[in-house]
């Protein structure tokens, strides 16, 4: 009876799916982050080139 509790408690392939979990977790909020900030940048260019090619006069030939 004592054999298979042994066999238990110093059995560790468990340990190595809990270390995955946990290293996958951690890319996922990096991933997530990352992409909050770029997103954040991205809206901040995208609205400066909004701003200035609206600021183009553009010359249609037509003087009316």
């Amino acid at each position: 009876m004592i054999h298979p509790i042994r066999r238990f408690i110093s059995d560790d392939t468990g340990a190595v799916t809990v270390d995955w979990v946990v290293l996958t977790a951690a890319v996922v909020a990096l991933t997530i982050g990352v992409m909050a900030g770029i997103t954040v940048a991205t809206d901040t260019g995208a609205d400066n080139i909004k701003d200035a090619v609206e600021g183009i006069d553009i010359d249609t030939g037509d003087n009316t």
